[in-house]
């Protein structure tokens, strides 16, 4: 009987696999032989890859791996325990310290990864009765914080304030939150910070913001979304991930003491978790200072930008109108998404192709990141192949047609 059952569940799973595989939306790895770089090495062969998240290139950088092997020697390399019983090491008290001071915050908490630090925050502040309200292209780990807090949901069409408005308005809980991308990891769009915060003082919210993609990246010093619309409020809860721009590992929240010090106590996937190796911690405070000193990499993803946005242009596929290194290729059709990202790896590039669940129906893309260790030449090398995909993609539709 158990084995039945057992059969049976295999086979549902095996059909299920089919399923997605017929529809174009098996997701399947790389395994890069190389360091993370512009130029990767997978089976192989060599490739320029468009598909990394280290915007300002550090994940590779020489001083960051002699930073890690410093701080390997200093502090060895597993925590050994979570962070409220002996896994709290100086390295990670200084870079918590560190990062306050950085975002202009009072305390910040460092959490393993982005996906726990967002539902760790959204569990540890929300419960049944009070009120989260989410744009609607939020990122996984925010939605599945408030299913997890049991907390009402409400979500609003993306970027449109007055939906939020008249929810928030609505509204009998006695405690809200406001959560949202501050730039969305999948359109490279811009929050509305400073009208989301106006809402929040209007109406007694919170806002949190998961500055995954803009730390680092926009405001003076690569302070994030906060300074690029130079603002701050004690009513920001400030998250933002370490494994980016920052090149390393990890993510932090920043905010009011007592948030802080509630997360401390109640925030199960920071309680419950073993505390990050120390030697990460280390690096990153090394991190921070090449972030801040080094403008010339945010100048040079400006520059990428308008390149490749010049490169683009005459393109069928509407390329969304983002100013950060998130460039959104919008193809549309899940199979056809897939084709072009298979055709440029066959030229040797890599951009993946993004589908649903991940993106609205309808909307499948090429999702293009920029790294400041890209080269004017790798822009047009993409922009070439991209347009030559675009001719023939021409030709196939009017041969059909005639």
């Amino acid at each position: 009987m158990v084995s039945g059952m057992k059969n049976d569940l295999i086979e549902q799973l095996s059909e299920q696999l089919r399923g997605r595989e017929k529809k174009n939306l098996l997701r399947r790895r790389l395994a890069l032989e190389s360091p993370q770089q512009t130029h990767v090495f997978i089976d192989g062969w060599e490739y320029l890859g468009f598909c990394s998240n280290d915007y300002l290139g550090l994940a590779n950088h020489p001083r960051l791996i002699t930073a890690a092997c410093e701080g390997a020697q200093r502090y060895g390399i597993g925590s050994g325990a979570s962070h409220l019983i002996s896994g709290h090491s100086s390295a990670h008290h200084l870079l918590e310290e560190a990062l306050a001071r950085f975002v202009g915050l009072p305390r910040a908490l460092l959490f393993s990864t982005g996906y726990m630090a967002n539902t760790g925050v959204v569990t540890a502040l929300m419960g049944p009765g009070d009120a989260v309200f989410c744009d609607k292209l939020n990122h996984a780990s925010l939605n599945d914080g408030v299913l997890l807090s049991r907390a009402r949901f409400h979500r609003y069409p993306h970027l449109v304030l007055a939906v939020l408005e008249r929810q928030l308005a609505a509204s009998r809980a006695e405690r809200k939150l406001v959560l949202t991308d501050a730039v969305f990891s999948m359109d490279g769009d811009i929050a509305p910070v400073p009208g989301l915060l106006e809402l929040c003082e209007k109406y007694n919210a919170w806002l949190m913001l998961d500055d995954a993609h803009g730390f680092g990246v926009l405001g003076p010093g690569g302070r994030g979304t906060m300074a690029h619309f130079n603002i701050r409020s004690p009513r920001i809860i400030y998250m933002a991930t370490l494994g980016k721009a920052a090149g390393v590992y990890g993510a932090f929240v920043a905010a009011q003491p007592a948030i802080i010090e509630t997360l401390v106590q109640r925030a199960r996937s920071y309680i419950y978790t073993t505390a990050s190796p120390p030697l990460l911690a280390h690096t990153l405070s090394k991190s921070l200072g090449l972030i801040e000193r080094e403008q010339w990499r945010r100048d040079k993803l400006v520059q990428l930008v308008a390149a490749l946005r010049q490169e683009l242009q005459s393109l069928r596929w509407r390329l969304l109108p983002s100013t950060t290194p998130i460039q959104p290729l919008i193809i549309g059709d899940n199979d056809q998404a897939v084709e072009i990202s298979k055709a440029l790896r066959s030229r040797g590039i890599l951009v993946p192709a993004i589908r649903e669940p991940t993106v609205p129906q309808g909307s499948a893309r090429l999702r293009i990141s920029l790294c400041a260790s890209h080269t004017m030449e790798d822009v047009a090398r993409l922009g070439t192949a991209l347009r030559e995909l675009d001719q023939r993609a021409s030709r196939k539709l009017c041969s059909k047609i005639c």
